[in-house]
């Protein structure tokens, strides 16, 4: 059973990829001015991790950035790309325990905008991730046996689904945006075979960043 939820989920995840970037493999209109971007973004998280069997908890408050490469090849219709540093994790009611998993991040998006020099924007799509750390930041019991205070991360590389809204000023070749996006995590970060202890461990975040853009063509 959970293989086929684990299948299911990487086909829905594809087809969301392929649908959300056809209109880039059909026409394009060409007297459009297409605009390449690229710049930096950071920002605050706020995550938590869905466990079933349920874990009472709260967001883990903590900190992202990265790189943006943006192109627009028609209007109100382009593609962007990030490479990011991610902190993700949760934290359990009472402060009792907390853990951070810190990730490197692809998210492929499509972009879509409406205005000229000042935007709203809608981002959406799939991303891939790959764990490089995890730290756990508060323990009050040690001796405890919950399995997910003694055991490490499982499947550190995870996939999911991205959405973001947003707003953005150009003056000249520069861009300032202010986004809020959230993500959910189609992967589980522990095994859950039937003889594993969690059916569920997916991560969920919510996010707030700044970005600095610059154009790079004419």
């Amino acid at each position: 059973m959970n293989n086929e939820k684990l299948t299911l989920a990487k086909i829905a995840v594809l087809s969301l990829f392929s649908v959300l970037f056809l209109p880039f493999a059909t026409g394009q209109n060409n007297n459009f001015r297409k605009e390449t971007y690229v710049g930096l973004s950071g920002g605050a998280t706020g995550s938590m991790v869905y466990f079933k069997p349920m874990v009472e908890q709260s967001y883990l408050l903590a900190h992202q950035g990265g790189f943006v490469f943006r192109y627009i090849s028609e209007k109100h219709l382009g593609i962007q790309a990030e490479l990011n540093y991610i902190q993700r994790g949760w934290r359990e009611n009472g402060g009792t325990f907390s853990k951070r998993l810190d990730y490197i991040e692809l998210p492929f998006l499509t972009h879509i905008y409406f205005g000229k020099n000042a935007r709203f924007f809608l981002n959406l799509g799939p991303e891939i991730g790959y764990l490089i750390n995890e730290t756990i930041l508060q323990n009050s019991n040690p001796s405890s046996t919950a399995e997910q205070h003694i055991r490490a991360v499982q499947n550190k590389f995870k996939y999911g689904l991205t959405a973001g809204l947003g707003f953005s000023v150009h003056i000249k070749r520069q861009v300032l945006q202010l986004e809020t996006r959230g993500n959910f995590s189609a992967s589980d970060i522990y095994s859950n075979d039937r003889r594993d202890y969690f059916d569920n461990s997916n991560l969920i975040t919510a996010s707030v960043t700044l970005s600095w853009l610059v154009r790079v063509n004419k």
